[in-house]
């Protein structure tokens, strides 16, 4: 899957004649740039942004089987953006959103920080998401694969956290114009926690995740992402990512240190379990990293002795 994860966008700031009061909180916030980027990108257009939600809106009744639990300007706009103002696929898409939550209730009881799977997948840094955005604005989730304990984290807790993780993110509208990039670091993870995916699950966590991540371009992780954007274990000038920053962010005073896992101290936990030629594998030193070409629900593994310096690096649209 490609990197670049752009997502709903914005449009220009007019004067409304009529509905104007109503619909100029929706923009309120948006830098010039934003807005521009938004009427260039996304084809909104604030002279009709009202009929467009509106359109989308009249939809709903086409489909009763499907419980439509909000229905609001705000969020009805964030799939226009995500379909770049195409009012069909825009409803389709929020169709889909809500037809994946009816059918896995289980996976939305008590979706919250504090719930214990989400909260735990949190503080071990599923996912991690930097501080700062990059050069397009865009908000960067890391998930490093390896530092899954299987016997800590259930994958639909991680897949909860992180989907969690996008609901917050996607209340803010910069993002909705500026997107989102996910990066999947595989260095090191194993066949044994490979296993546990199965296509079931991959299948969740696609369809759950559609509605954050889109595209099917692939190109090198730096001509995405500046390097001045990234943590040390992609190459980039900023520190090694700290595994609590986000979870700090979400569970503020829930959070507890002792909890925590360093990224350095989670992967030590993971070693004990893998072979000895893995252990030297791990050990700190310097790293290729690249992209690996990922088609929906697979995973690309390197044949033995083929490029045995590169760590497999995928970036999710």
């Amino acid at each position: 899957m490609g990197p670049v994860s752009l997502l709903p966008k914005y449009q220009k700031l007019s004067t409304w004649k009529g509905d104007s009061a109503k619909m100029t909180h929706l923009q309120a916030g948006l830098s010039p740039e934003t807005i521009e980027k938004a009427r260039l990108e996304l084809n909104e257009n604030p002279d009709v942004l009202h009929q467009d939600i509106q359109q989308v809106r009249d939809m709903i009744i086409t489909r009763p089987d499907i419980g439509f639990l909000r229905t609001d300007d705000a969020f009805i706009l964030r799939f226009l953006r995500a379909r770049k103002f195409h009012q069909t696929d825009a409803f389709r898409l929020l169709a889909q959103y809500f037809q994946y939550r009816q059918l896995n209730l289980d996976m939305f009881k008590n979706f919250k920080a504090d719930d214990p799977g989400i909260k735990r997948a949190l503080i071990d840094g599923f996912p991690g998401v930097l501080e700062n955005r990059d050069h397009y604005g865009r908000k960067i989730l890391l998930l490093f694969a390896a530092n899954w304990d299987q016997s800590r984290n259930s994958f639909t807790d991680i897949l909860r956290a992180i989907l969690l993780s996008l609901e917050v993110l996607i209340e803010d509208p910069e993002l909705q114009i500026n997107g989102f990039i996910l990066i999947i670091d595989w260095s090191n993870f194993s066949f044994k926690q490979a296993s546990k995916l199965t296509p079931s699950i991959l299948k969740l966590a696609i369809e759950g995740l559609q509605i954050f991540l889109h595209g099917n371009n692939l190109n090198s992780l730096h001509q995405l992402i500046h390097p001045e954007f990234l943590p040390s274990e992609f190459g980039g000038t900023l520190p090694p990512y700290d595994m609590g920053t986000w979870a700090r962010t979400l569970l503020g005073p829930d959070y507890s240190d002792e909890n925590d896992y360093t990224h350095t101290s989670y992967n030590a936990m993971h070693v004990k379990h893998t072979s000895s030629n893995l252990e030297r594998e791990c050990s700190p030193k310097p790293m290729k990293r690249s992209q690996s070409v990922v088609e929906a629900g697979t995973l690309k593994h390197e044949e033995k002795g083929e490029n045995e310096n590169t760590q497999p690096l995928l970036a999710l649209d």
